[in-house]
């Protein structure tokens, strides 16, 4: 059973408010304000040392502490107004009472400036996620548009986080929003990056230099989380080999997949629509690639597939081993621990997605 303290401090909002208090602290004078609570403590300190000689029933070692309390609890507010009977000693009384007026006024519009900065902060993507096994989408284009739409509305829900340099969240409500450089390890780290699941890198246009931009992106995320996933969108196929060596898990050159797809398609009518709805999530039945039980291991690839059909009503496609995906396996395959499987189904029902690790 998770610990509630745990998760009540890894909360997405405490670690935000963390973040922005780090943010402010660090642009404080410190040295002003340790004046200041000495002085706080000085004047406290005198007022009760004045108490004590100022009432005849105080001017003892013990009647000092009582003294210093009733300043401290005067200060707050709290004071028992009948503790003095000189003159003298409500004169200080007054005077702790205009005092502790002041630090609560004080501290009420250092709070209302932390709460406006905080808010204003946020609206213009200059905070931090906050959030823990999320997808970062790195950079903004029409395909980053779709693969929002895409994730909100798939079964595996997870937290998206858009790190793009532009004043206002393109991507709407629901998804947080860093306003920021995707080369930029600072930035990349406001949006959690080494806490994410995967990254999705964009170009912001068509042209090489945009894949150059994403190359950066790339080696930037692999210097800071080299565990999480990182998928590309490649303008240019010769830029591949680039992407590769700058450690990118997953790359797709939209413009090849759509080619072949309309190849395919004008040879073998339908063949767009049904690929378009096996990778969407609208309606029909959609493209898993899930973990398999422990007493699947050693099951022919007909086993394997009658019982997806029955047990889960999904349609096997493929078994990857070892990164490699199989989609026609020879007729003595047999399954071994540690396969995973490519699927369509109309949802994942008790089959669970696969957790990949990077590389």
């Amino acid at each position: 059973m998770p610990n509630p303290l745990r998760v009540l401090i890894a909360a997405p909002f405490l670690r935000r408010i963390g973040f922005h208090a780090k943010r402010i602290g660090g642009q404080m004078d410190r040295h002003f304000f340790t004046s200041l609570l000495t002085a706080v403590i000085g004047f406290v300190a005198v007022a009760a040392i004045a108490v004590t000689l100022l009432e005849d029933d105080k001017r003892t070692f013990a009647g000092f502490g009582s003294s210093f309390y009733w300043s401290v609890t005067t200060v707050i507010g709290s004071g028992d107004a009948s503790y003095v009977t000189s003159p003298g000693g409500y004169l200080i009384g007054w005077l702790l009472a205009f005092f502790g007026v002041a630090i609560v006024a004080a501290m009420t519009g250092a709070v209302v400036g932390f709460v406006i900065d905080y808010l204003l902060k946020e609206g213009q993507g200059m905070g931090a996620a906050g959030y823990t096994d999320h997808i970062v989408v790195c950079g903004w284009n029409e395909t980053a548009r779709d693969l929002i739409e895409e994730l909100k509305g798939d079964e595996f829900t997870t937290e998206v986080v858009v790190l793009h340099d532009v004043e206002r969240n393109p991507a709407g409500d629901g998804v947080y929003f860093v306003r920021g450089d995707i080369t930029s390890t600072a930035d990349l780290e406001r949006c959690g990056i080494a806490e994410a699941h995967a990254a999705i890198v964009f170009p912001a246009d068509r042209s090489n230099e945009a894949d150059m931009r994403s190359i950066l992106a790339v080696m930037a995320i692999e210097s800071i989380a080299p565990k999480v996933r990182t998928v590309v969108e490649a303008n240019n196929p010769m830029h591949v080999d680039h992407f590769r060596r700058a450690d990118a898990d997953e790359i797709l050159v939209t413009s090849r997949l759509a080619s072949r797809l309309l190849a395919r398609s004008a040879l073998y009518p339908g063949l767009s629509e049904l690929v378009t709805d096996i990778v969407s999530g609208g309606e029909g039945s959609e493209l898993y690639r899930v973990a398999l039980p422990a007493d699947y291991v050693g099951l022919s690839v007909d086993e394997l597939s009658a019982k997806l059909r029955g047990e889960h009503r999904a349609t096997l496609l493929a078994v990857t081993r070892d990164g490699h995906s199989m989609t026609n396996p020879a007729a003595d395959f047999r399954l071994q621990a540690g396969d995973d499987a490519v699927v369509v189904a109309e949802g994942l029902g008790t089959l669970r997605p696969l957790e990949l690790q990077h590389g």
